[in-house]
């Protein structure tokens, strides 16, 4: 689990095809790999990744194809940056929310724009995952926990202020980019228990007035 507080960007060093998936070395420049061992979780552009090599400099992880399939991380090249955070541990800090690093689904830029010292960015969400995008709400894209400031349709808008800019991968966001997005944890469960005994059924899918109506939650 994680917070959304990227503690450092690092860069992508290498990237080897290995029998369909892909092995991903990163420089983690800033971040602090002295309490990291082998096995341990670093969420990397909002996916969580195992670190299997420890060269001292970085990291290696091995990228599934259901990785690659479902998120960015197949667009890196070598020199792309990335948001990095390791594993939160009792003792930490929830500054952010609570943060799976399971990618949900990749949504895209579609505009930014100066608003006094913060950076407006319009994000656009695949359809199925805009019910679960809620104003005021929390989202994580690229593994940073943001807030929602407005909702229209499977558009959403985020405030990044100076520091998350210079501290994040978004200062190199331009219109069209490809971001992984994590919707909050809390919103998913909720969906899946309000469908009461259905969920059991196979081929259950979203939420229904009828199923809704059926378990009580309507009158």
């Amino acid at each position: 689990m994680f917070t959304g507080i990227i503690q450092a960007v690092g860069e992508v060093a290498a990237m080897q095809p290995s029998g369909g998936d892909l092995r991903l070395r990163i420089h983690t420049g800033k971040l602090d790999l002295g309490d990291v061992a082998l096995g341990d979780s670093i969420c990397t552009n909002g996916v969580c990744l195992t670190v299997i090599e420890l060269p001292g400099d970085g990291y290696w992880a091995d990228v599934s194809v259901e990785s690659l399939n479902f998120t960015t991380l197949g667009d890196l090249k070598p020199g792309s940056k990335v948001n990095l955070e390791k594993a939160l541990t009792p003792a930490s800090r929830l500054g952010g929310h609570i943060v799976s690093g399971h990618v949900d689904g990749v949504g895209e830029v579609v505009s930014l724009h100066e608003d006094a010292r913060s950076i407006r960015f319009v994000l656009r969400a695949p359809d199925d995952l805009a019910r679960y995008i809620a104003h005021k709400g929390s989202i994580t894209v690229d593994g940073t926990s943001l807030t929602v400031n407005a909702v229209n349709g499977a558009e959403f808008d985020l405030n990044i202020i100076p520091q998350t800019m210079a501290e994040t991968v978004f200062g190199d966001y331009q219109p069209g980019t490809r971001v992984n997005l994590e919707v909050d944890v809390i919103a998913r469960y909720l969906e899946r228990l309000m469908q009461g005994d259905d969920a059991a059924k196979p081929g259950a899918g979203s939420l229904s007035m009828a199923t809704l109506a059926e378990n009580g939650f309507l009158k």
